[in-house]
């Protein structure tokens, strides 16, 4: 394999007047009555904000997912930003004068008083009052049912229903075409990821993993964990689970006996291996020991050790012939295979916050698409290979958990509990 044609793959692309207030009042906002601190009375300057368009706010009834929604979001940002103005100062645009022409730089950050539907500033806020940016998704509604941390989305072959997985120790299944909760199953354990493989839903769980077949009902518990089960994976017909005391178990399912049976034990990890994938037939898992281990699908022995990464290694993603690990050192690094068969970095992406999950999809041009989600509770949207931004999604908390689904249809699942169910602009697919 050409390493220098990698590297060249991986070559980022180029880089008003307003009315009075009060008298003989200064027509400028108190600075410390914005803050609730101001002690003056009376005070020289306007203890009110200058005239501000008020937010406007709706409620909706549930449509299904493939309804359209611009809940929260009012009109997408268009990405023309001020980059040469201070965050937060008004702007004139050219030819025009008057306020109704200035125009706010916002900082990219969620306005907390927006969320909560309490802030005052309207238009004027210096930050946002939108899900996301960019134009190639929008959002269509919440899901909105689990008090903890979503760490599982799963979406079986031929089922019409969405299963998404929580710490608050439920599994919840949605109706696709209504939106409405179908059901609530109390697992009794904090679930630490979740998986889809045909008809089969898998939940890890501490000590265990459920095996639930979505078209005949079996109800399986596969043992042998010990510790949390943070990955699953499956791959040459077998299923396997990231451990929290490091091991990475397999099973396969035996069809005379309508079971999964225990396969092997991968030993190699020193700490929790949170994140596991297949491609190439190979099996490349993550750990909390910072390193990436790569292991033959054909022999479950080691091949390689990769030490690339300053800290723990969060996701994995095969893409092409590039292997993609995400770390909460801040960086997404590119391995691609050298001549003799070890792998090797070939481009370093890096990121201001630390990384939790990496997921890949195509879009209506079969461009490949890299959502990476950090812990400033932001997604960020990447062209492959040229890491050029397409936009940004926001959320309560961090999101932990991504899955695609049909028809454009992405979702995300945040520390908050909300599963958010989102379109892309066309049809997408899963990056293999």
């Amino acid at each position: 394999m050409d390493a220098d044609g990698g590297r060249r793959v991986f070559h980022r692309l180029g880089p008003s007047g307003s009315s009075d207030n009060g008298g003989m009042k200064q027509q400028k906002v108190c600075y410390h009555w914005r803050q609730g601190k101001c002690t003056r009375h009376p005070c020289s300057f306007l203890h009110s904000e200058l005239p501000a368009a008020v937010n406007g706010t709706s409620k909706r009834a549930h449509q299904g997912f493939g309804a359209d929604d611009n809940r929260g979001g009012g009109m997408r940002r268009s990405g023309n930003y001020y980059f040469n103005n201070m965050p937060g100062r008004v702007q004139s645009q050219p030819g025009s004068s008057g306020s109704a022409s200035r125009t706010f730089k916002k900082i990219e950050k969620l306005c907390n008083h927006w969320i909560q539907g309490s802030c005052r500033f309207g238009d004027n806020c210096k930050y946002l009052h939108q899900w996301s940016t960019g134009d190639c998704f929008s959002l269509l509604t919440p899901l909105d049912g689990h008090q903890q941390v979503v760490t599982g989305i799963a979406f079986p072959s031929g089922s019409d229903k969405l299963y998404t997985g929580s710490q608050d120790e439920t599994v919840r299944v949605w109706d696709c075409q209504s939106g409405q909760l179908a059901a609530v199953v109390n697992v009794g354990g904090a679930v630490g990821c979740m998986l889809s493989e045909g008809p089969w839903l898998f939940v890890g769980l501490t000590n265990l993993v459920k095996a639930w077949n979505t078209q005949t009902s079996l109800d399986l518990s596969l043992n042998g964990p010990v510790g949390q089960v943070y990955s699953l994976v499956v791959g040459n017909d077998l299923l396997f689970a990231g451990v929290q005391e490091g091991m990475i178990l397999a099973w396969k399912f035996n069809v005379a006996t309508n079971c999964f049976e225990p396969a092997a034990s991968l030993k190699g990890h020193t700490l929790a291996v949170v994140t596991l994938v297949v491609g190439a037939n190979r099996l490349y898992s993550g750990s909390m020991d910072h390193s990436i281990k790569v292991w033959s699908l054909e022999t479950l022995q080691c091949l390689h050790t990769l030490t690339g990464h300053t800290d723990v290694v969060m996701s994995v993603l095969c893409w092409d012939q590039f292997l993609l690990s995400a770390s909460l050192d801040k960086t997404v690094k590119v391995w691609v295979a050298t001549e003799n068969g070890n792998l090797e970095v070939t481009y370093t992406h890096s990121e201001e916050h630390g990384l939790l999950t990496l997921f890949g999809m195509h879009d209506s041009e079969a461009k490949p698409v890299l959502l990476c989600s950090c812990n400033d509770n932001s997604i960020r949207a990447y062209d492959l290979p040229s890491f050029s931004e397409r936009g940004k999604i926001f959320s309560k908390k961090e999101v932990r958990s991504i899955q695609i689904g049909p028809g454009g249809l992405f979702f995300t699942g945040d520390g908050s509990g909300q599963v958010t169910v989102w379109k892309w602009s066309a049809e997408t697919t899963t990056v293999s």
